[in-house]
């Protein structure tokens, strides 16, 4: 085994955090801003991408790998946190948003897991996390959200994220199953992976559901959240005040004139 053999529990039920047991020396990568509390003897590193023996091949191959991160959102640098201390030790990580942290074991997945490019909080030092393109012109042209996606490849354990109720599907060889692009978590390396369209004048122009959808064929496993950071973002936009304004009006009748009632005479 190449990465580290880290122990873990996960914490909550909206709000997730998962609690990393550290053996003497052993480390774990994590995105910044992922981190929530450690033991004292714990050493936290800024390191240049994520660490993994893929990146070992001198200043270009660090620069690439890194690079690649860019693409995805997310930064150059990762933090690894070592413990120091002569007995186990324990490290914390939380989720952004509502939701549930899913531990993928990379092992039992023969070695490569794809997921959304968010979606990564954090790993065992020795697992590589990459850069997954479409190769299929339809995804990449209309495939939004899915079409770059992370790749973590290695034989240790590692842990994603999902908004809202999380869904796993284990899909038999042929079996397909379609799903907002939004709302997929991650997939293993098996999956078949394609944006088709939705179809029909109606549904394209009134459904509201979007023009494409996801559409997974197995066999493999597939991870589905109910509540992509996206849609809940689209939803806290729109119901925020307009023009410094406030949200007491709404689903009012009188609307601004409520407000003038109240004394409060910005409309």
């Amino acid at each position: 085994m190449r990465a580290h053999d880290i122990d873990y529990q996960i914490f909550g039920e909206e709000m997730q955090y998962v609690e990393i047991e550290l053996d003497p020396q052993e480390i774990v990568i994590a995105e910044a801003g992922s981190f929530m509390m450690m033991d004292n003897g714990i050493k936290m590193e800024t390191i240049f991408g994520d660490g993994s023996e893929q990146q070992q091949s001198g200043l270009f191959g660090k620069l690439l790998s890194a690079g690649k991160r860019v693409l995805t959102g997310e930064s150059l640098f990762m933090t690894a946190y070592i413990n120091q201390n002569a007995t186990k030790s324990k490290v914390s990580f939380a989720s952004p948003y509502p939701g549930k942290i899913v531990a993928i074991d990379l092992s039992a997945f023969e070695g490569k897991f794809i997921c959304q490019k968010d979606s990564f909080l954090c790993a065992a030092k020795g697992v590589s996390v990459g850069i997954e393109f479409s190769r299929k012109l339809g995804r990449g042209l209309f495939g939004g959200e899915g079409f770059i996606m992370q790749k973590l490849e290695g034989d240790g354990m590692a842990f994603v994220h999902s908004g809202g109720t999380l869904a796993k599907r284990e899909l038999r060889s042929g079996e397909i199953l379609k799903i907002d692009t939004g709302c997929v978590v991650g997939f293993s390396k098996n999956i078949d992976y394609d944006i088709e369209f939705i179809g029909g004048v109606k549904n394209t122009l009134f459904g509201g559901e979007g023009v494409f959808y996801a559409t997974l064929r197995g066999p493999g496993t597939v991870y589905v959240q109910s509540l992509p950071f996206s849609r809940l973002a689209d939803r806290i936009i729109a119901s925020a005040p307009k023009n410094g304004g406030n949200s007491r009006d709404e689903g009012s009748l009188l609307g601004g004139i409520g407000n003038l009632l109240d004394g409060d005479n910005r409309f």
